[in-house]
């Protein structure tokens, strides 16, 4: 029996002698077909129909970086979810907010997650944020397959530079092209209206607090004028899913916390239903 096949009670050698400190290329070397983008489809005729999480924002702060998103997913023209979560946490200095094939993007990240785990058990460290950021263009361009056939997952990345002393926003595109942006952020089908909103209220000395209700504000604006993005639902109390990541760690905002940023919002809105205005000069 070969090596790598040579087993200690129920598994294989391989399994239990640290190798590669990417849990992806294990999969590569042991299981291939559990990777999502080498899972083979069916046949189908027209377009395929499977739920799409929408609009993932992103600001960032001195002292660290929001990331957010709305609580709907969508197939074709009806809402599939109401309640969707689509922001979640990488590792303590990470997150990563999911737009795209809900169920596949869902699955990345969970996988991702995986990655992270397995290189800070194997190398005693933990990746860096730029390294971070790297790992998971790898993973989207795995997935490119499932992408030409509609199947596309198209996340943004944050986090909080443990080296730098900042907050730090990654997006992408679906063949894993990574762009640094600088102060904000936004994907999926809201983002043009989300972005153009903290476009014009952004700065730069915002506190954490003040980004926390910009960002809430652009997701405001992306449902206000995009259909599949879900605006706060006061009457089955769904908000939001606000986080933060400084220097102390990822934190979610709690339902308390981002309905009453939500309900005042909404409170303003009522004499301004366009949102605030930013100065002409």
């Amino acid at each position: 029996m070969e090596a790598n096949t040579r087993s200690t009670g129920r598994l294989p050698a391989a399994f239990l002698t640290p190798g590669s400190s990417s849990f992806m290329d294990f999969l590569t070397d042991h299981q291939p077909e559990m990777l999502p983008g080498n899972r083979p489809l069916p046949v189908v005729q027209g377009a395929i129909q499977a739920p799409h999480g929408t609009t993932i924002v992103a600001a960032s702060f001195p002292g660290g970086v929001v990331l957010a998103g709305d609580r709907r997913a969508t197939m074709g023209n009806m809402i599939a979810q109401r309640d969707i979560e689509k922001v979640f946490p990488a590792d303590e200095y990470s997150a990563v907010g999911i737009a795209g094939t809900a169920g596949l993007a869902v699955e990345m990240v969970k996988l991702f997650q995986l990655e992270l785990e397995h290189f800070e058990k194997v190398e005693g460290t933990t990746l860096s944020l730029e390294g971070k950021a790297n790992r998971l263009s790898t993973m989207i361009r795995g997935n490119l397959g499932m992408a030409m056939q509609g199947l596309a997952v198209v996340p943004l990345f944050a986090g909080y530079d443990v080296d730098r002393e900042k907050g730090r926003i990654f997006s992408y595109d679906v063949t894993g092209g990574r762009s640094e942006e600088v102060g904000y952020a936004a994907t999926g089908s809201g983002s043009i209206f989300a972005k153009g909103s903290m476009k014009k209220l952004y700065r730069g000395d915002l506190t954490e607090e003040e980004t926390t209700t910009l960002v809430i504000q652009a997701l405001y604006d992306a449902a206000d004028d995009d259909s599949a993005t879900g605006g706060p639902d006061v009457a089955r109390r769904i908000y939001p899913i606000v986080t933060v990541i400084t220097d102390e760690g990822f934190r979610r905002l709690s339902d308390a916390e981002s309905s009453e940023l939500a309900r005042s919002i909404i409170e303003r809105r009522l004499e301004q239903p366009d949102g605030p205005r930013a100065a002409l000069l």
